[in-house]
């Protein structure tokens, strides 16, 4: 019974470990994203005026 526990233990921290870095890595992505959009958008605004 006690194994039963450890691989439960084991898939729990590795299925967190899994979510955590898929989690960092898009949240990456999406930052880089939102501040090249926000620095087009500062760009277009200063070429309008």
């Amino acid at each position: 019974m006690s194994y039963f526990w450890l691989l439960l233990a084991i898939f729990c921290i590795v299925w967190y470990s899994t979510m955590t870095f898929y989690v960092g890595v898009r949240g990456f992505f999406d930052i880089k994203e939102m501040l090249l959009a926000l620095k087009s958008d500062e760009t277009s605004s200063i070429k309008e005026e």
